[in-house]
């Protein structure tokens, strides 16, 4: 089989606007959550949020690419043009070479509701205007991308939930590993109003631990009370390695592996079965064993129930052999599509600069997590292959095994 290697990231979130801002605010264990005001008049229990600022994309795109942009495809772009860069790849080797693009999303929620509140109050569709389509499809970001950076390969949506983004990636994967492309595009994104996180609200998912906003994230641990909604973009450039060495590139990293199943039970429910399959599969699929591997980012998002199946899951494979885990998402939040796409960026930020990010505001282990070697305070270690983890609402479970080169 063909391998498969990264030559490109690029970042936007609540840690920073790009790679160097990120990796500074891992290394410190600097929480990007606070207050959303807006969410509070809305109705929400919890108005605790990643706190992502809007990209100004006046001067960099021209008018129409803006207006067919939703909030989410904003992120994407700013990801992938940092992305692009990073790889050393122009405008004019995208118009010259077949580049595809497959990225995780799953809703674009701000933009269907304005569209239908401006129709309800002034009964005329023709005033949702000629971008409002393309703002409210799922596909959103790849059918945005494709148009403003001109690709010709591969196009697609990943909707997987909060697993879409680490799918994208799996099945860029594959598509270069058959030799059906050179090179794709791949991330995930994930919008942060007010809007679009109303339903998780509703049922109780999201931590009210208001007074203390960068507190309120607290994966594994025994006081946990809830997940705290985030997003932004991530991108990462996936390339056929000796494609990649023939054009000079440098190689930050291997895809070398890609595990998923599916649960089979409830649509809100986690499975450490279930999951403990899709991390088996990628070590499979990457010839690794679990003491192999130097560093786990978990999926845990701070909720009671799935941090606790993840956890079991997690003892299962890795406890006899100590192996560090943390999950960024106690500094990020849950960043749903983009998490699976940017726990890749974060960990090969780790990997390329040897240290572990720490699993902030873990304070007290539960009986699940107590056998594990969570690391919360940063650690300096050098990590030459490790594990991310991301499941999903439906049962919906991948995980990727990465190599340094």
């Amino acid at each position: 089989m063909k391998r498969v290697v990264i030559t490109g990231m690029g970042i936007y979130s609540c840690l920073g606007k790009n790679l160097a801002e990120v990796q500074q605010s891992l290394y410190m264990g600097k929480s990007g959550i606070g207050i959303d005001p807006e969410r509070t008049a809305y109705g929400y229990r919890s108005p605790l949020t990643g706190i992502v600022e809007r990209p100004v994309l006046k001067g960099l795109l021209d008018r129409r690419s803006r207006i067919c942009l939703a909030e989410e495809g904003e992120y994407a772009y700013m990801a992938t043009a940092e992305a692009l860069r990073n790889a050393g790849i122009d405008l004019d080797y995208l118009d010259k070479n077949e580049v595809g693009v497959l990225y995780g999303n799953d809703s674009s929620a701000k933009a269907v509701i304005d569209a239908h509140t401006l129709t309800l109050e002034t009964k005329d569709t023709t005033l949702q205007g000629s971008g409002a389509i393309f703002q409210s499809m799922n596909s959103t970001v790849t059918m945005n991308l494709s148009t403003i950076f001109k690709l010709k390969g591969i196009n697609m949506t990943i909707s997987a939930a909060c697993a879409s983004g680490s799918h994208a990636i799996g099945l860029g994967m594959m598509f270069i590993r058959q030799g059906l492309q050179d090179m794709i595009i791949c991330g995930g994104a994930q919008e942060v109003n007010y809007l679009s996180m109303g339903s998780f609200d509703g049922i109780s998912a999201f931590s009210t631990r208001i007074s203390a906003p960068t507190k309120a994230s607290r994966p594994f641990d025994r006081d946990r009370d809830g997940l705290v909604p985030s997003g932004g973009a991530a991108t990462v450039i996936l390339e056929e390695y000796e494609h990649a060495v023939k054009r000079g590139a440098t190689i930050l990293a291997e895809v070398a592996g890609y595990g998923f199943s599916s649960n089979g039970g409830n649509i809100s429910q986690a499975s450490d079965l279930g999951s403990c399959l899709a991390m088996q599969r990628a070590m499979r699929d990457a010839g690794v064993t679990p003491a192999d591997i130097d560093y786990i980012n978990a999926h845990a998002t701070s909720t009671p129930q799935g941090d606790a199946f993840e956890a079991d899951a997690l003892s299962h494979l890795f406890a006899e052999h100590k192996t560090p885990i943390s999950s960024t998402k106690s500094m990020t939040g849950h960043e749903c599509w983009m998490a699976g796409g940017s726990e890749i960026v974060y960990s090969n930020l780790m990997m390329l600069n040897d240290f572990i990010a720490p699993n902030i505001n873990f304070e007290n282990p539960d009986e699940h997590s107590a056998p594990l070697n969570i690391v919360n305070q940063t650690q300096t270690k050098k990590i030459s292959t490790y594990l991310s983890n991301s499941f999903g609402f439906g049962g919906t479970n991948s995980a990727l095994v990465i190599k340094k080169i």
